[in-house]
Parts: C-alpha cells; structure tokens; sequence
C-alpha cells in the first residue's frame, strides 16, 4: 500500500487502516460544505495517481463533514464559463473519477446525509455504494440547465437500467437511502454508526447484484433498445420541458442513444460534448443564476425564531392551508373562525394534505393533533406569532386587532396574510407596531415555496428576522419587501392578469391567451390563474392597486357572480371539473384556423416587466436580484429567462421600452413606460458589476 507519512493535504484526509485498507476522506478546506472545485479535483488526482502505484486492499471514499457531498463548486463553475474552461473542468472531473473506477482493488463509496451531483458521480465511479439511513441521493444537474457531466449519465443507465436512471437525471429527483438500494444504486443500506465498517466489509466479501438488476442494466441499453426507449422518453420530457426553452434533457436523451452502447471513454467522450455546449447557453447561466437566488433567500434573517405556537384567523383557503402546513412543519397551532363550519372545513383539508405528505401512517395522529379548532380564540394568549387571513378589507382587520392585541404575550409577534393592503393603513391604532408585520403567503400553500415579509415604518429589525427564520422551518423562500399597495408579487402579476382578462372581454379566446403566456414560459395561462386564484381575491386586489397603478378594471373583476368565483366553485372565466388528479379547467378547443393576434404575447408580459421596472425604480425590494427571486418564486416567472430584470438585460431595456411605446400607441396610456427604464441596473453588464 502506498505511504503517505509526512504529506498533508488540504481538502482530502488520508487514513491507511492495518487491515490494508485505504480510508479516504473528503473534507474541503474552509468550507461547512464538500463541493468539488478545480483544487479539489487536482488533489484528489495527485493522491489517486499514488494510490494506483502502489495498491491497498481496498479504498474507501467517505465524508469528514456532516454530508456527503453537495456537488461541483458552482461559483468556481461561473468564472471558469467567463474565462471559457468550462471544457477543461469537466475533463479534469472526468479523468479523475474515471481513475478511481480503474483502480486494481475494489472501492467503495460511504454515503451519508446529502449526496449530490458530483458526489453522486464519485460513488459511481467505485465498485459498490453503501449508505446510511440518513442519506439522500440525486443527480440535480438537470435543474441547472445541463445534465451529469463526470461520467454520471455514462455510469448510471449501464448500473440501475435506463428507465431508472432517467428518472433520476430527467427530473434531478432525490432517493431516500431505501429507494436508492431499491433501484440497485445502493448495495447496503446500514444505520450512520456502522456506515465505515459496513463499506469495510463490503470491500472484503463484495456483493452479488441480482439477476434482474444486471439484466436490465444490460438490456435496456442495447441498440434496439435505446432506438425504442428514446422517442418515448423525448414525447414524455415534450409535455413539460419545450425543447427551445429546456434543452438539457433532449441533450441527454440524444447523447445516450448516440453512445449508449460505445464502452466507456466513449460514453464520457459525448458527455462531455454535451455538457459544455450546454453550460454556454442563456438556460443553464440563468438556471444557475435562479440557483444563487434560491440561496441568498434562504440565508435571510435570523436563525432563530423563537416560534412554536402558531394562531391562525380566518380558517378559509388561505388561513386553512397555513395552519396546515406549519403543523405538518412541527409547530402547534390554533384556527380560529366566526363559524365551526369554516374551521371544519379546513381541518378536513388538513387531513387531506397530512395524508400526501406524512408517508408513514403511523405518526399521521401525532401530526393532526397539533391542529386545533379554537372557535373562541382561546390560542391568543399563549401564541409566538398570530397570523390574521381574513377577508381584504382594512376597517375588519383592524378592528381584529383592536380585539386580538391586549391579549398577546409581550414577545408575541402579529401579521397579517393581506395580499394587497399597504400596512401603513393597518398599523394604526396598534400597539407594539414594531412586532407587526406582514406575512403573505402565495395559494397553493403547499406548492408555493415563496413568503413575502412585509415592512413598514415602525417594524423592528428583529421582527424581521425572526420571520425570516420561521419561513426557514418552513421550508419557504423568505422575500423582504416594502408595505406599498401590492408589495411586489402582486403589484408585477395584476397587469399581467387585468391585461389577459381585457384581451378575454375583446373576444380573444381564453385558450389563446393561456397559450401565448405558456409558450413564453409562465408554468400557468393567466386566464386559468385568474380562476385558480380566484375572481373574488382578484376584484379584491384590483380594489387596492387599480387606483394605485391607474389602470382600468375589466368588467369581470368588477362585479363578480356569486357561486361563479372560479376553480373553488367551480365555474369562473372557465368551467371546472373534478379529475383524479385535481381540479382541471375545461377550455374550448380552438378552431383549426384560428391565429392569435401577433402582439398577444407582448400585451401580457410588458406590463409585467414594466411594473418590475417601477418596482425596482421605487425600492419595493433592495436590489434587481432580490426582485428577480420574488417573481420567479412568486409568480414562476419563466426560470430559465432568470426574472425579468435579468430578462429585461439579455433582451435590451430600449428595444423592450419601444415595444411598450409601440403598444401605449395602439392601446393607450396602461403601456406608458413606467418611470426606471433608463437605470442602469437594466443594462446587459449590471448583473457582473453587482
């Protein structure tokens, strides 16, 4: 077995047992993190050049730190595309996994906590995988608009079987430890204690794969097969991910059909080919782009809340469906209403999504009875935080607070879910101004990762904070935002929804008007949203920022049927009807020669860039980055054009106002250029400079 007595080495610990057996341990340098960077991979190269001269008995690849591995250093990933390397990095991650898959003793990776891309690819490149319980799996690249690229979508069809494997890398969906052995990605799976000694014994008795694992690895990556498994994967990729808009997973597919059955340096070689024409592209430097969002969102505020007791008022879709999800996120709650009926209503809800999300029946008792119905508000009094999800109207909240505040603990906070309301209108006549703030959530709860925190004049730092730090143990996006009418979610989506429910009232088919939307690459038509959202929260908001804004309110947010208020009734702009899978609007099909107004799509998203523009301009939020990662998480802003500032950079801030001029000219004075667009901040060099 190699020496390694007196070297040092910066992000690798390496560990000769007598047994023979090497112990190699990933522990990167001034990080809480493992991700593999240029360094990383040059030292771990330099060390296995060592290890294959003189051979131990066995290598085991393990973690020093609380995880496995996170994946490639995205950061050092950037700059290496700004000085055109991309190629050379994963070249170099290639070579070096591929030395550990040919050294001359068996390996073995030992896998806990998350395991991630690069950290996935590492362990397929050893002879066997052993996991922890506690470990989760996955090959996420795909999100990041390119696919595996050191060696993963190579190793991992011939390993599980192509069906399998797709699954994994076309949707970058994490396995549990259990799911992972289940597909044969893992051979053992053992309790965090034993994991060193369990891939110990792995290397000296090795393991067997089942028949059916090897046969399907094996036949499921024939000619014939690649030639019959490829069309169909494309059709299925086809009904989510446009190929112009998301070109990593038809890459993948065509890579894989290509070289699927070449051996290896083949398989690595087309890889590669792929994965740097990729990274170059708008998607994938936008992709990763709404990744460091992600990331700076989830690093706002404190880390503690000082939250556990959590009383909801107002037990409709929204209140109902938070008090919901903060149970099944481990905190007590309350909810409370005028009538039983209403917080019945939402307890049965409650059931409904405990039965989804809590997987495992026996703990489903444990989790409802921390949701209680609290006609009489009886919660008040020992609650950490109130939130108040009752009707939009200013006079009715503040009269709740009158009545709610003399009954709250001194350190209790109080908020308020109001979608559009200006808090400067509600904090009056509150007490403790500084511990009230907004708390807006965005309908599905459950679906919905972003949580806008709500500012105003009188609002404590620290409230902040500790909001910020109970969205976290949520599992939500925190978004600072000023308290102006609107905030910033809905203030950039309501011209967008009035302008599509205008185009509806001028005889432009709702089908047609959803589609332009989707073809830009909005997840959901704004017809159809309008419905999902409601026609009565959406007369609501109109109320509030038709004035504010200066815009005209279409008939149909004007006076709103009862019974006919959208999906939640049933009938709205569309007709609704029950399927297995939920609630689905029924639109009517469009005649064959019907052709959508050239300007149809640039009616809808103007407005939307527009008010982004004035947000912007106005302060709503700190910076165009944190403006972005709202829309996107609030609206699902089409991702990969990475929100609208930034969409607004790639395109060009003057070809995009004359458009607007161009529409203000045919439409009227709703398109007028919103005061921001000559800020520097929209032009193409902003996001670098920042």
């Amino acid at each position: 077995m190699a020496s390694f007595d007196g070297l040092r080495f910066r992000h690798w610990q390496v560990e000769p047992r007598a047994d023979g057996v090497l112990v190699l341990s990933f522990d990167r340098a001034d990080a809480a993190v493992n991700t593999f960077s240029q360094d990383v991979l040059l030292e771990l190269g330099a060390i296995l050049e060592r290890i294959a001269l003189e051979p131990p008995k066995g290598l085991v690849v393990r973690s020093a730190k609380a995880a496995f591995a996170a994946g490639a250093d995205l950061k050092s990933l950037q700059e290496l595309d700004r000085r055109g390397q991309v190629g050379d990095f994963i070249q170099l991650g290639q070579q070096v996994f591929q030395r550990i898959a040919e050294l001359p003793c068996p390996t073995v990776a030992a896998i806990h906590g998350f395991c991630m891309g690069g950290g996935t690819e590492i362990s397929l490149a050893c002879r066997y995988r052993v996991a922890a319980t506690d470990a989760r799996i996955g090959l996420p690249e795909i999100k990041l608009g390119i696919f595996p690229g050191w060696g993963g979508s190579a190793r991992l069809p011939r390993l599980v079987g192509a069906p399998a494997a797709f699954d994994m890398m076309l949707t970058g969906r994490t396995l549990s430890a259990s799911a992972a052995r289940g597909i044969g990605l893992v051979d053992k799976v053992v309790e965090p204690a034993k994991l060193v000694e369990a891939a110990i014994e792995l290397l000296q008795r090795g393991v067997q794969r089942p028949f059916k694992q090897r046969f399907m690895g094996w036949a499921t990556n024939t000619f014939l097969a690649r030639k019959l498994l490829a069309p169909m994967l494309v059709k299925q990729v086809a009904r989510k991910a446009p190929k112009a808009h998301y070109p990593a997973p038809y890459a993948l597919i065509a890579a894989w059909e290509r070289s699927g059955g070449a051996g290896i340096q083949g398989r690595i070689a087309a890889e590669k080919r792929a994965v740097v024409k990729l990274a170059s592209t708008p998607t994938a430097k936008n992709l990763i782009r709404v990744f460091f969002l992600q990331e700076r969102l989830k690093g706002v505020g404190g880390k503690e809340s000082g939250i556990q007791r959590v009383h909801v008022v107002g037990a409709g879709v929204m209140g109902g469906d938070i008090a919901a999800w903060s149970v099944y996120k481990g905190f007590d709650v309350t909810l409370q209403d005028r009538e039983q009926r209403f917080i019945d209503g939402a307890l049965n809800r409650a059931q409904d999504l405990f039965a989804k999300r809590v997987k495992d029946e026996a703990k489903r008792p444990a989790v409802a009875a921390r949701l209680k119905g609290d006609l009489e508000g009886n919660g008040v009094a020992d609650a950490d935080l109130v939130i108040e999800a009752i009707i939009e109207n200013p006079d009715a909240k503040r009269e709740l607070y009158t009545a709610i505040e003399p009954r709250l603990k001194s350190t209790a906070l109080l908020t308020t879910n109001t979608s559009s309301i200006p808090l400067d209108e509600l904090r009056e006549h509150i007490a403790r101004p500084a511990q009230f703030a907004g708390l807006h959530y965005f309908n599905p709860v459950a679906l919905m990762p972003l949580v806008e925190i709500i500012h105003h004049d009188r609002m404590a730092p620290e409230t902040q904070q500790r909001l910020a730090a109970f969205c976290k143990q949520l599992d939500k996006l925190p978004v600072p935002v000023a308290g102006t009418p609107g905030f910033l979610v809905n203030r950039v989506l309501f011209p967008y929804m009035l302008e599509a429910v205008t185009a509806l009232s001028e005889g432009i088919p709702g089908p047609a008007i959803d589609k332009a939307a989707v073809k830009f690459g909005m997840p959901m038509g704004p017809i159809e949203l309008v419905d999902t959202v409601g026609l009565d929260v959406g007369a609501g908001v109109a109320k509030e920022l038709a004035p504010f804004l200066g815009i005209d309110v279409p008939a149909a947010l004007g006076t709103v049927e009862a019974g006919k208020r959208g999906k939640k009734d049933g009938q709205g702009l569309y007709k609704w009807v029950e399927t297995e899978k939920g609630s689905k609007p029924q639109k009517p099909e469009l005649p064959k020669d019907y052709k959508a107004p050239e300007d149809l799509e640039d009616r809808l998203i103007l407005p939307m860039l527009n008010e982004a523009v004035a947000c912007l301009h106005d302060g709503v939020v700190a910076d165009a980055e944190l403006l972005d990662a709202g829309v996107i998480f609030g609206t699902g802003f089409a991702p990969f054009r990475g929100g609208p500032i930034q969409y607004i950079r790639d395109t060009g801030a003057d070809a995009l106002r004359a458009r607007l001029e161009t529409l203000q000219a045919k439409y009227g004075d709703r398109f007028k250029p919103r005061a921001g667009w000559d800020s520097p901040l929209l032009r193409a060099d902003a996001a670098a400079n920042a």
